[in-house]
């Protein structure tokens, strides 16, 4: 389906310095720290967000959980939280510098994330995934980076692990062991969706069969008024008018508060919304009536007792379609 491009946010000018001097991401031992790092693949594209400006273009060449965080390079700040929680910042993005650049989100060109980045609460998350026109606007500003083939930094030298998930929260450390929150579901599904065989099959459950799967792209979180959609399908390269799918997820059982979400959510859209679905574990007979949206049950059969990496959860997670 091609590589995504992710706008990756940090917190203030002495990340961001360093993150450009060493051509590294950095993501802390939270939730939301271990979603950008497996949502990010190697081969995709990411550039820095810091107050609103955008900054260069960088390919993914690799990514690793690392042990030693201390005094690998570079050095974050750790962060001591009032609660107790200290945060580190273990998942480590390897960069190669492609374009360098420092642009405005106020142009129409970053609309998909600039609104993404007003309506959701800022820089509390951790990364904004753009779509392929925002790609290919950045594939085009500033200039060809003078150190596009430096990779200066051997991540394996610092000790290296993979962080896994558990339903089990007494499995639970914060550093190598996550609890299973329905963002990671998201992730899993975004991922699960993406592959050509399984998007062909929704494309044509959803009745949408006259285009190739390769013209369509899978996109994560999009923020509207009403709330924000989990996943959205849409067109890559729109001619005339947009079209859009939207993919709304429950780890558990979905219910009336997750139809009557994505009835508000078709509603924005208006006629370029071309379907609609929900994809959880179970539904409710509400739910299963409704000719609004189609119902795609997910199972993920793993045992509460032990821990898995997000490979290994992906290998477990079947969509019914």
């Amino acid at each position: 389906m091609g590589e995504a491009y992710y706008l990756v946010a940090v917190s203030n000018k002495f990340n961001l310095d360093l993150c450009l001097d060493y051509n590294v991401a950095g993501f802390p031992n939270s939730i939301n720290g271990l979603w950008a790092f497996i949502d990010i693949s190697q081969g995709d594209y990411i550039s820095f967000l810091y107050a609103a400006r955008a900054y260069n273009l960088y390919r993914v060449v690799d990514k690793l959980a690392i042990t030693d965080v201390t005094d690998a390079l570079p050095r974050w700040n750790i962060l001591k939280m009032r609660s107790g929680r200290t945060y580190y910042f273990p998942f480590r993005v390897l960069l190669r510098p492609i374009r360098e650049f420092e642009a405005s989100l106020v142009r129409m060109e970053f609309s998909y994330v600039a609104e993404n980045l007003l309506l959701r609460g800022g820089y509390a998350k951790t990364h904004f995934q753009a779509d392929q026109t925002t790609l290919q606007y950045v594939s085009q500003i500033g200039k060809l980076s003078k150190s596009e083939e430096s990779v200066e930094i051997d991540l394996r030298s610092y000790g290296h692990f993979e962080p896994e998930l558990t339903v089990n929260k007494e499995l639970v450390d914060w550093f190598r062991v996550y609890p299973l929150r329905e963002v990671i579901i998201q992730a899993l599904i975004k991922k699960t969706v993406s592959k050509s065989n399984n998007l062909k099959r929704i494309l044509e459950t959803l009745a949408v069969d006259d285009v190739s799967v390769d013209e369509w792209e899978v996109l994560g979180e999009k923020a509207l008024p009403e709330g924000h959609i989990d996943i959205l399908i849409k067109e890559r390269v729109p001619l005339g008018k947009s079209r859009f799918i939207i993919v709304e997820v429950k780890k558990g059982k979905a219910g009336k508060g997750e139809l009557n979400q994505v009835i508000k959510y078709k509603s924005e859209f208006g006629d370029e919304c071309i379907g609609s679905c929900i994809i959880a574990k179970e539904f409710t007979k509400t739910v299963l009536s409704s000719k609004e949206i189609v119902c795609i049950p997910y199972s993920l059969d793993i045992d509460p007792s032990k821990t898995y990496t997000f490979n290994d959860l992906l290998g477990y997670l079947k969509l019914s379609t």
